[in-house]
Order: C-alpha cells, then sequence, then structure tokens
C-alpha cells in the first residue's frame, strides 16, 4: 500500500510530515488522503469536537500524509475547513483546503485566498461546489461569480506575483505558493456528459491544476479509463484515487442521486443491502471492499488514495492494515469485483476482455460516430435556430469581418447619440434574445462559447468554462433540464467542434456591464471576447 512509515517520514518529527507537494512531484510514495466532513455550530459542541479528534488521532497516523477539509459539503453551511486546519497545521499536518464558488463572489475568493497564504495553508482543492440546498430561513442563493477553472486561474495568477490597481502605478503583489488541485468526474452514463468532464480536466490543468482528485465512482473501469486518457493526451499531473468507504445508509443516500455527480448502481445498492443483512451490518465487508480499492487504485497506477466516509479511527486503520496486506499484483484477482457501470454507459475505450477494464484503442462506435458521412447525417437533428445563430455570428460579430466594421461604426454612433437612442437599441436587442435565449441582460455574452445557449438563464451555477461534474443521466443536479454543456457537445459535435470547446480563454464575466448591449460591447470590445482576445 505504500513504503514504510521509516521510509516515509525519514528525517522528520513526529509532529511533522513531508509536504503534499514533495511527495506528489519528487518521490514515488503512495500518498493518503484522508477527508474530513467539517460540523455545523461551534467547534467545542459534541459533533465538532468528535471531528477535531478525529482529525487529531489521524494526523499522528504515519500513512495518513495529507487532511483535506470540505467547504460546506452539499451546500450546507458548515464551519470552515481553516478552523479546524489551524490546529491541524500547528501539529505538522498536511492540510487541504477545499474552497468553492457557491458562496463566494471573486473578491472575497481573493481575500480567502490572501488569508489563507498568510494562516500558512498551501494546498488548495479548486471547486465549484455543490449547489445550495439549505440556509439560514430558507435555501440560500448560490453566488458562483466564477468557477473552478476561474478560481485556479486566479490562484495561478497569484502564485506568479498578482498585479492590482492601486493608483496610477498599480501593485505587484509577493507571489504566493498555493499547490492547486482540482476534481473530475468521469463517472457518467453519456457521451455527451463524459467528453466535456475530460476537456474540462484538461482545461483545468492548463490553467494550473497540479494534481487531481476524481469523483467518487464504483467502477475500475472507469479509474483506469482516466489515467489512460490521461496518458494519451499528455495530461502529466498525479491522480488520486476517490475511495468512499460506502455503509447501507450511504448507498441507498448516493442510489437515490442526493449527492450531485455520484452514482451507486442497482446492482451495487443490492449488494450493500445483502451483506447490511449480517451481523455486523456488513461493516467487515465495507472495510474490505475500501481496502481492495485503494489495492487496485494502487495497481492501476494511480499516485494515492482520497479517503472519504463516516468512520471512527479504527476504521481507517483497519482499511490501511488490509490494504498493506495485499501483494503488489493482488488486485487483479478481484478488480472484477468493483466493476459497476451503468446500463448503456459510454466508454472513451473499447473494454479488455481479459481484465474487464480498459484497453487503449478508442471506442469503435465514438469513432465512427466522427466519421464526416455521419456527422453529415446527424446534422439533421441540429435546430434551424442554431444553424441560423452561428451563420449570423460568423458573418457579423467576428472581428475582423465587414460586417464587425460597420456594426463598430453605428454603435459608436448610438454611443455619441446619447442615453435615449441607447436605450432604444438595447430594448430592440432584448426582444429579440429574451425570445430566442431567455437572455438575462448580463451584458458580457457568452452565447457564442456556448453553442448559443445561455448559461445565466439555463445553467444554475452560471458555468461558463465548461460543466460541472453535479449531472446525472445528463441532466442538471437541480430540477430536471438538460445540462446545457451536453447539448453544447451536441450541437458541436455535428460540426466537428466538440474537441475544441474549451479551446479559448478562462472566460469571466465582467458584473459592471450588467444590464447594457451586449451587441455594443462585443463590437466596442468592452466584453470578455475583447478582453482575452489574442491571448492564446
Amino acid at each position: 500500500m505504500a513504503p514504510s512509515p521509516e521510509k516515509t517520514n525519514r528525517g522528520l518529527s513526529a509532529w511533522q510530515k513531508h509536504s503534499l507537494r514533495h511527495l506528489l512531484q519528487e518521490t514515488d510514495t503512495f500518498v493518503t488522503c484522508v477527508e474530513l466532513v467539517n460540523s455545523r455550530g461551534v467547534i467545542t459542541e459534541r459533533r465538532g469536537r468528535l471531528v477535531l479528534k478525529l482529525a487529531r488521532e489521524l494526523a499522528e497516523h504515519p500513512r495518513v500524509h495529507a487532511l483535506s477539509i470540505t467547504d460546506n459539503p452539499g451546500g450546507n453551511a458548515m464551519i470552515n475547513p481553516d478552523t479546524m486546519g489551524t490546529d491541524l497545521l500547528a501539529r505538522g499536518q498536511e492540510v487541504i483546503i477545499h474552497l468553492s464558488c457557491k458562496d463566494w463572489n471573486r473578491n472575497a475568493l481573493l481575500g480567502r485566498a490572501w488569508q489563507l497564504a498568510s494562516e500558512g495553508f498551501n494546498n488548495v482543492l479548486a471547486l465549484s461546489g455543490d449547489y445550495p440546498i439549505s440556509g439560514y430561513h430558507g435555501q440560500a442563493g448560490g453566488v458562483f461569480d466564477t468557477d473552478s477553472v476561474g478560481l485556479l486561474k486566479m490562484f495561478l495568477e497569484m502564485n506568479s506575483g498578482m498585479r492590482v490597481d492601486s493608483g496610477r502605478a498599480g501593485q505587484v503583489l509577493a507571489p504566493t505558493h498555493f499547490f492547486l488541485g482540482a476534481v473530475v468526474n468521469n463517472h457518467k452514463r453519456y457521451e455527451r456528459e463524459v467528453m466535456p468532464q475530460y476537456f474540462k480536466l484538461a482545461k483545468k490543468i492548463e490553467s494550473g491544476a497540479a494534481f487531481i482528485i476524481n469523483q467518487i465512482g464504483y467502477d475500475a473501469r472507469k479509474q483506469d479509463e482516466l489515467l489512460k486518457y490521461m496518458a494519451l493526451h499528455d495530461l502529466q499531473v498525479p491522480v488520486l484515487a476517490n475511495v468512499y468507504v460506502l455503509s447501507p445508509a450511504a448507498a441507498r443516500f448516493f442510489h437515490a442521486g442526493n449527492i450531485p455527480g455520484v452514482i451507486v448502481t442497482d446492482e451495487l445498492l443490492a449488494l450493500t443491502q445483502k451483506h447490511a443483512r449480517s451481523r455486523d451490518k456488513g461493516k467487515a465487508f465495507f472495510l474490505e471492499f475500501a481496502a481492495k480499492q485503494c489495492a487496485i487504485a494502487r495497481g492501476l497506477g494511480y499516485r494515492g488514495v482520497y479517503l472519504g466516509g463516516h468512520l471512527k479511527y479504527e476504521d481507517y486503520e483497519r482499511i490501511l492494515e488490509i490494504a498493506g496486506r495485499f501483494g503488489e499484483e493482488d488486485w487483479k484477482d478481484f478488480v472484477q469485483e468493483v466493476l459497476f457501470h451503468q446500463p448503456g454507459e459510454f466508454f472513451f475505450f473499447e473494454p479488455d476482455t481479459t481484465t474487464g477494464l480498459s484497453s487503449t484503442r478508442i471506442n469503435r462506435q465514438y469513432r465512427h460516430s466522427k466519421r464526416p458521412e455521419v456527422l453529415k447525417a446527424s446534422g439533421q437533428r441540429v435546430s434551424l435556430g442554431y444553424k441560423i445563430n452561428r451563420s449570423v455570428h460568423n458573418r457579423i460579430f467576428e472581428k475582423g469581418r465587414l460586417a464587425f466594421r460597420i456594426g463598430k461604426k453605428f454603435f459608436q454612433a448610438v454611443e455619441r447619440a446619447g442615453r435615449g437612442l441607447q436605450k432604444a437599441v438595447h430594448g430592440a436587442e432584448q426582444a429579440v434574445k429574451i425570445l430566442c435565449f431567455d437572455c438575462q441582460d448580463c451584458g458580457d455574452c457568452s452565447l457564442p462559447d456556448i453553442a448559443f445557449l445561455c448559461p445565466e438563464s439555463q445553467c444554475v451555477k452560471n458555468q461558463r468554462n465548461g460543466p460541472c461534474g453535479g449531472t446525472r443521466q445528463g441532466n442538471c443536479e437541480v430540477g430536471e433540464k438538460e445540462c446545457i454543456w451536453s447539448l453544447a457537445y451536441e450541437r458541436l459535435k455535428v460540426y466537428g467542434e466538440e474537441e475544441k470547446m474549451l479551446d479559448r480563454p478562462v472566460v469571466f464575466k465582467d458584473g459592471a456591464l450588467k444590464g447594457t448591449s451586449a451587441w455594443a460591447n462585443t463590437f466596442l470590445e468592452r466584453d470578455h471576447h475583447a478582453r482575452t482576445r489574442g491571448t492564446r
């Protein structure tokens, strides 16, 4: 499972461990991280004391290399992760702080980042976050002023020395030293869900992610596929395999779809219910099942495991003990015990019929679907509205076109004419865009970024840099509508453009443009398209 404690922590005291960055980038240590879910109320209350006690016990375990602390998980209010994290840092423990975009705008996120850096936290897991499901006197509203990709880009700039406005001269701040992580979820059923996840993974790595944790899943073939996809596309960052320790209650909860993006199949649920009838309610089985997942992850080539679940210290110790007894090749004997596919699930690679995992041959049906004659036939399914929008945008709104130059002169004249004409032209624009796109008048339009689907009105998280990981069967985690990024993928694939759907600079919406003409902002080059044009 891992090198001996003496080798891993050679030269270190009992109260100090190697940095996560060092372990993942400079050693071949198989890393063990444990996720801690914070409590509600002050940390001195019973639940808070129990979590802190567990954290302190794990901090002393030589085979636990890092503790990862959640940020309002599941959209529920919890204590901030650095409350407990500060105590752990003082004990020499490596800590990963989760930071999500659901509760903070980008200024608050910057403030949090400076706070974390000042307090000595270096490891940050950048997340878009689950949509809030509760709140004080009713459900809280999600913020989502940016997303995980934007957050990574922001932190990457901070690591390089961020320039901030400060009078005429401006100011370049001292570089931070964040070791940035991100999450990917390829445990999806449909091609239109899986492939955008892979594209966004590449975008996250490009934007600064130095390590990856995959989402909870119970399919070793999908675990195998992730590493093989990354190798094929030269995405060279360490990946930790997510191993969430099931219980009968957790299996029922996941199966019901209560955690966005987490799937427990009917078959796996039946297995958990079977073992739940045993005298120990399946505990021995679930701990061994988790230990086998750890061994499989190591055999597949993951750089470590990311353990989670509602467990006691003794349970984690037992999992590591069992996993440590497996030989290097033993995982091959039980890998097929962790192959819980969804019906008709899409895989990027052909199966390896010998192991039940993935081969390195790209899915034949997927390759066939990309043939020109097949794409031409599938073009009949694309709506006329989308075809018209593509044509109009390419002919009018692309800089360098004659129509763009005419549009620029027109809106310059409108600006000079004063507020009355500006209001009339803006009103005419909104009459068209509300009818066609349910436009929310953000003024910084991303319609051409997402195949003419509006992220403001049709995505509850306003995701402009790729999909979140919360879809289930192609649908948004909130309500029953289909994810706009799945729809965009299908539209773009008809034109052979789906693989480049995120091949552009990171999008940050400019809040100052809200309520102004997006057309004027495009032609007069005030929106994000102008700010990022020519940066790649």
